[in-house]
């Protein structure tokens, strides 16, 4: 049976990363992130300001059954991959600079404006690109909310991605030690 460990990364006001803890499951669905926040809620986190989060079915209605207040962000990166799926290698490069346009702007009247200049520009060749953006667009701009200099951080779940990236090469250097052990004797 496989299963997965999931994390849950905080911010505090100071600004500190702080792990709020590990859980072990077969999936990752609304039902279980809702049980994993009604248990930071009992262990005592009294508030969310801001959650970025990849996309997954209800995961926003579960924050927000929680925790009501929290402004729930859609990954940037997450949309980013999930549009260039749909983008042949020609393109890519010059889709995902438009696409940076978008959410690079220092405004969000400049984000809707270069939206629309990319809806111009690919619309007819990669309408489901534009679509996805507008559907998502509203869970998509929070971080316009908040100074430019904080936004990368809001937008992007590549914190608790790299925290990841860490446990996964400990867990297979942990379970594959013994064969790194044989074969470090043969050579000894």
């Amino acid at each position: 049976m496989n299963k997965a460990i999931y994390l849950a990364l905080g911010v505090n006001l100071e600004g500190k990363k702080e792990l709020l803890g590990m859980w072990l499951s077969e999936n990752e669905g609304a039902k279980f992130w809702l049980g994993v926040l009604t248990e930071l809620q009992n262990r005592g986190v009294q508030d969310i300001l801001i959650a970025c989060v990849d996309g997954l079915k209800g995961f926003s209605e579960a924050i927000n059954t929680v925790y009501p207040n929290t402004q729930v962000q859609l990954c940037i990166v997450h949309m980013v991959r999930y549009s260039m799926k749909f983008v042949p290698w020609k393109d890519r490069r010059k889709v995902a600079a438009d696409l940076k346009a978008v959410y690079g702007a220092d405004t969000l009247e400049l984000a809707e404006a270069n939206l629309e200049q990319f809806n111009e520009v690919w619309g007819d060749k990669y309408p489901h690109v534009v679509t996805s953006w507008h559907n998502n667009w509203e869970g998509l701009t929070v971080f316009f909310d908040y100074p430019k200099d904080i936004r990368k951080a809001i937008y992007t779940t590549n914190a608790i991605e790299s925290l990841n990236s860490v446990i996964r090469t400990a867990v297979i250097s942990v379970r594959y030690s013994h064969l790194i052990k044989r074969r470090l004797r043969l050579f000894i």
